[in-house]
């Protein structure tokens, strides 16, 4: 292995360890180390790393044809996915249509213009704003990194950002009142929309986008009952577009293949990533609600954005397959399962923690927030750096996490997201729980020392 990587990695003070193999849940690197994957990268190896029917069907789909441009052909696994996951979307959605992306962050920049477009085929130019909230992430590009609303990650980049009204997210651990009904909590929380939709002018509002459970900016944060009703409600009272930010906590994250299924209700945009292929390809989607189609298709019918790699033939046969082997083997029901396994041993080997302020998530999709006074809850100063040295002692152990900081204010507030593969088995649930309690509780004795 080489020691000086000519690749520009997301730190270059040092080089990471070469990954040589992959053994079901676990990663192992050129000296022979093994990690248990208990994030998935970034909530992205649903499967693990090893999965023999994606492969064959990647090798499969190579022998046959790997590229297409799509303004001269379309594919087989192209299609059979769209109609995959159109069959399988939340009520409501009807017969809609899939685009596909390479990444999460493509396919909020194609959200964002597809809404555009859709006002435009309406004869609405004047609806070009966008409603969001705050802390959330929604991409690394500008106009994905503009709508979203993570402090830290827009500062640097802001003379570059569009403009992007933001409302507060349902953060239940910091936004609660002491006392408040978890539906008036959601009630009120879901009326800062229609607030800012009549401050900015109902008729120049173009979408309101939102994860449906908050990953990596807000730590796996569920939204309350009734929050998503209220929401749906207020975009259909305003013409507003609904856009779900499903990158992260879909393709059955949370317990069910698409996380609106557990709000009772459909989006008009959705985009799908990490969990719809699995890590095997770089693949995002699309899928647009029927009313959105329908617009557009009686207006231009045509689609005012276009990528080289859409559609890619690869891609889309390894995602299928990787949903075909969700569905067959009947993993969300291991995800429901594990998920509460996982919920109960971290609170059972954490919640007594005094720096433990809250842990939080849906399916495997956890989170551990980190503060530096349990009463108050005031963060860990953000220059102490918690979550990454968690993560560094956790990697030391022999388990991978995902830290990331910010989710008090934005620049502090630590936290430590879990998002283990959806084929994981009991024995590594506990391994996991036991191996990131050793990492918090060494790292929080490491900052009192």
């Amino acid at each position: 292995r080489c020691t000086m990587s000519s690749v520009l990695h997301r730190t270059l003070e040092w080089t990471p360890p070469t990954a040589v193999a992959g053994e079901g849940n676990y990663l192992i690197d050129h000296t022979g180390k093994r990690y248990l994957d208990a994030c998935g990268g970034a909530a992205v190896s649903c499967l693990g790393h090893d999965n023999a029917k994606v492969r064959d069907a990647l090798k499969a789909e190579l022998d046959t044809i790997a590229f297409t441009h799509n303004g001269f052909f379309t594919n087989r696994p192209s299609e059979e996915l769209a109609q995959f996951l159109i069959e399988r979307a939340p009520s409501g959605t009807g017969r809609g249509r899939v685009m596909y992306l390479g990444s999460g962050s493509e396919a909020m920049e194609a959200a964002l213009k597809l809404a555009r477009q859709y006002h435009l085929e309406r004869s609405e130019p004047q609806r070009s704003k966008i409603i969001a909230r705050a802390p959330s992430y929604h991409g690394n590009t500008l106009g994905a990194l503009a709508t979203g609303g993570h402090a830290g990650r827009r500062g640097p980049f802001q003379p570059l950002l569009m403009d992007v009204s933001h409302i507060e997210a349902a953060y239940e651990y910091r936004m609660r009142r002491e006392g408040e009904a978890e539906t008036d909590f959601a009630l009120r929380m879901a009326n800062l929309l229609e607030k800012e939709i009549q401050r900015l002018g109902a008729e120049t509002v173009m979408a309101f986008v939102a994860e449906p459970v908050v990953g990596a900016s807000l730590g796996t944060q569920p939204a309350p009952k009734g929050y998503f009703k209220r929401i749906r409600e207020i975009c259909n009272t305003y013409g507003v577009l609904f856009i779900a930010d499903e990158v992260m906590c879909g393709m059955g994250r949370t317990g069910s293949l698409f996380a609106l299924e557990q709000e009772g209700i459909a989006a008009d945009i959705t985009t799908l990533a990490k969990g719809l292929g699995a890590g095997y390809q770089p693949i995002a989607a699309l899928m647009a609600a029927e009313n959105v189609i329908r617009i557009i298709k009686n207006g231009s019918g045509t689609l005012w954005n276009g990528h080289t790699y859409m559609s890619h033939a690869i891609a889309t046969a390894g995602a299928l397959a990787v949903q075909q082997v969700i569905e067959e083997e009947n993993l969300l029901t291991n995800v429901r399962t594990r998920g509460e396994q996982l919920r109960k041993g971290l609170q059972t080997q954490l919640s007594q923690n005094p720096h433990v302020g809250n842990i939080r998530g849906r399916g495997l999709f956890w989170t551990v927030e980190l503060v530096q006074d349990r009463t108050t809850k005031q963060p860990f100063d953000a220059t102490r750096v918690l979550a990454p040295k968690v993560r560094k002692i956790a990697l030391d152990l022999g388990l991978m996490c995902y830290p990331s900081q910010g989710c008090a204010d934005g620049t502090q507030g630590d936290h430590v997201l879990l998002a283990p593969a959806y084929t994981s088995k009991r024995k590594e649930i506990e391994t996991i729980c036991d191996l990131i309690t050793q990492a918090i509780e060494t790292a929080l004795a490491g900052l009192e020392a």
